[in-house]
């Protein structure tokens, strides 16, 4: 048949693009659920979790809770995870939701990790994990991390006294490095002096090793001064409204007067009046090395209470790869279940440990920022004649210091 020549380019151009429309087709036929995922209700571990049900030990080390806390806490939480079911899948429960996130953090493994094993996709663990933390923190910090009222705070100072013998103290203040992977385009802001990148999780813990008061996300970059300043908390306690106990005198020294209810923190923090920190420097006289022993030997539980948060949760093991948003519902979802456990338990037997060698005769020659008041340092210099004194010294700090 005779072609004009019009029509031999006309027909070499349909040719042209079905032979481009053929290269650009895809080898494979693209499906809604890959066949592996099929497999979730047989095979994925969420079936071990229904196992573990019946061995309480290993849901506990599974889990980090016991069976109790774990279906406690979905009771929680279960009815924020509820998702619709559609004509075109079955949503994932809110008990499997929890299990996915719990175990997340209890181990600190990938998203794909996690995806794997309970067979769903990676792209569904990315949205699980923070959404479920998220839910978590809101559920749970109404009840176990209320803002301290001043029946509180001196709740918080009598357990100080009898755990600790350190009197009108109202928590032990510190900051706490959460590493990450370096965000994209962040420059050196999440770069901290440990040459990692981090948030930092600013906290105060009380006698019982539990968090008060949390302050999450500030950029790795910042002091731990910087950030108490910056923070909420902070702003408080500058402006006065924190709702602190009056003044008080210590107890068996009413001759030093009322005294100042303090928080103790390291040389990082500002010393005010109503902010307690070591003598600086080496070579100091006995009464300043006694003062900066007991000062530690309070200040040590915030990071006791950091150590058992990164042993109990094992994500602050490793570099956490996801965005600094989801990180910061990950510590906080992480502070709240540790309250959640923590909260009713007594710690008597850990009071009467002896300490150790006293992390207050090393070296504390670091310089604060702050200029400390005259009343902050006569405040220092009356804790220092009480801890002389036969009203508040203990039985082995002549042997520490």
């Amino acid at each position: 048949m005779y072609l004009s020549p019009s029509q031999r380019s006309a027909l070499a151009v349909v040719l042209l693009r079905r032979t481009r429309w053929r290269r650009r087709r895809p080898a494979a036929r693209r499906v809604w659920v890959h066949e592996i995922l099929t497999a979730r209700q047989r095979l994925g571990e969420y079936n071990l979790v229904q196992e573990l049900q019946f061995h309480d030990d290993r849901f506990q080390v599974y889990f980090r809770l016991s069976r109790e806390q774990f279906d406690t806490l979905l009771r929680r939480v279960g009815p924020s995870l509820e998702r619709v079911t559609t004509n075109f899948r079955q949503p994932i429960s809110p008990s499997e939701r929890l299990a996915i996130c719990l175990r997340y953090l209890a181990t600190g493994d990938s998203y794909t990790t996690i995806a794997s094993s309970y067979r769903v996709g990676i792209s569904t663990v990315a949205g699980i994990i923070p959404d479920v933390c998220r839910v978590i923190w809101e559920s749970l910090r109404e009840e176990f991390l209320p803002v301290p009222k001043a029946a509180d705070w001196r709740e918080i100072a009598q357990g100080f006294h009898d755990r600790w013998n350190f009197p009108n103290c109202l928590g032990a203040l510190d900051g706490k490095h959460i590493v990450i992977q370096a965000p994209a385009n962040s420059g050196s802001q999440f770069f901290n002096y440990k040459g990692t990148y981090s948030i930092v999780l600013l906290a105060l813990v009380d006698a019982r090793y539990l968090f008060r008061v949390v302050d999450v996300g500030a950029l790795g970059r910042s002091s731990d001064g910087g950030i108490f300043a910056a923070s909420s908390f902070g702003r408080a306690l500058r402006e006065g409204t924190l709702d602190l106990p009056e003044d008080a005198p210590l107890p068996g020294a009413a001759h030093l007067g009322p005294m100042p209810h303090t928080f103790v923190a390291d040389e990082a923090f500002p010393f005010k009046r109503n902010m307690l920190r070591p003598y600086p420097g080496r070579n100091l006289a006995r009464p300043q090395r006694l003062f900066n022993y007991r000062l530690s030997r309070a200040r040590r539980v915030v990071e006791n209470a950091f150590g058992i948060l990164a042993a109990q949760w094992r994500i602050f093991h490793r570099v956490i790869g996801v965005s600094p948003v989801n990180v910061d519902w990950i510590v906080k979802a992480t502070v709240a279940l540790h309250n959640f456990q923590r909260w009713n338990l007594t710690t008597q037997a850990e009071s009467v440990q002896e300490p150790e060698a006293p992390p207050a005769l090393q070296d504390l020659t670091r310089a604060g920022s702050n200029n400390a008041s005259q009343e902050a340092l006569a405040i220092r210099e009356k804790f220092t004649s009480y801890f002389l004194s036969a009203a508040g010294e203990v039985p082995w700090q002549s042997n520490l210091a």
